[in-house]
């Protein structure tokens, strides 16, 4: 199934009630671990299955028409992540995965999001914060640490993230084929979006309604073939050389 047909017939309804509960599955050994985030999720709408699941084969059989989050928190090498995440991708397409450990490398993370993880925590995280980030990736957003993001940019910026190591986010098209398919506008839209600047921001800036923004971006996602924002400012930071007078000029007040 389709991300963007999962996205509009199961994870959209999601975000329409934000009072519904999610059914939540601990995939996890360590019984002082499940018990503490157990008691961090209770009263949240992530309600935690009665069962122990210590590994995927012992998963109970769950209906694929209920909200449903899975949460990896062991210790695994990249590749039993990775397979990990992608079996519970294939046995359930409209869940969501979230993989808690004490850190992770950007290049694991990188490659943990091809595989289809909605979200990395790390374990320091607080209490609020995690479910907090849990509710942004049960909304159909990816979550990743900011820590963690800025050390991709520095990755992509110095090269070692790029597609031929099969680490990079973005496509493996031809980044001057892309950016032909851009208009003006959405190019200098795309030169904001790698400044961090918001939808309200750009939208004074460039003296356009924030709702043309919001319909630029859809198309820049689109033709980019990225699946958010942020992946697209990554897509933009790495592959394409915005002249320093330009990007000065990007967001002025900011």
């Amino acid at each position: 199934m389709r991300h963007d047909v999962v996205y509009k017939e199961q994870i959209l309804p999601i975000a329409q009630d934000p009072y519904q509960n999610v059914t939540t599955v601990l995939i996890c050994q360590n019984l002082l671990l499940r018990t503490g985030i157990s008691h961090i999720l209770s009263g949240t709408r992530f309600i935690l299955t009665k069962e122990s699941c210590d590994d995927l084969a012992s998963l109970p059989a769950f209906t694929d028409n209920v909200p449903m989050l899975f949460i990896i928190c062991e210790s695994r090498p990249t590749d039993e992540y990775a397979a990990a995440v992608e079996q519970l991708k294939a046995q359930y397409p409209s869940a969501r995965v979230v993989v808690l450990a004490d850190a992770m490398e950007p290049e694991t993370a990188m490659q943990l999001c091809r595989a289809g993880m909605d979200g990395f925590c790390p374990t320091s995280m607080g209490r609020h914060a995690l479910v907090k980030a849990l509710e942004i990736v049960i909304l159909g957003e990816t979550y990743i640490p900011a820590s963690i993001g800025l050390m991709l940019l520095d990755l992509i910026r110095k090269g070692r993230a790029h597609p031929d190591n099969g680490f990079a986010f973005a496509p493996a098209n031809d980044p001057a084929m892309l950016l032909n398919k851009l208009s003006d506008r959405e190019a200098q839209i795309l030169r904001c979006l790698t400044q961090g600047a918001s939808n309200k921001v750009i939208a004074r800036e460039l003296g356009v309604a924030e709702a043309t923004v919001k319909v630029h971006i859809k198309a820049i996602l689109r033709k980019v073939k990225a699946s958010n924002r942020t992946q697209a400012a990554m897509w933009a930071t790495g592959h394409l050389s915005f002249s320093q007078d330009n990007a000065a000029s990007l967001v002025p007040g900011e």
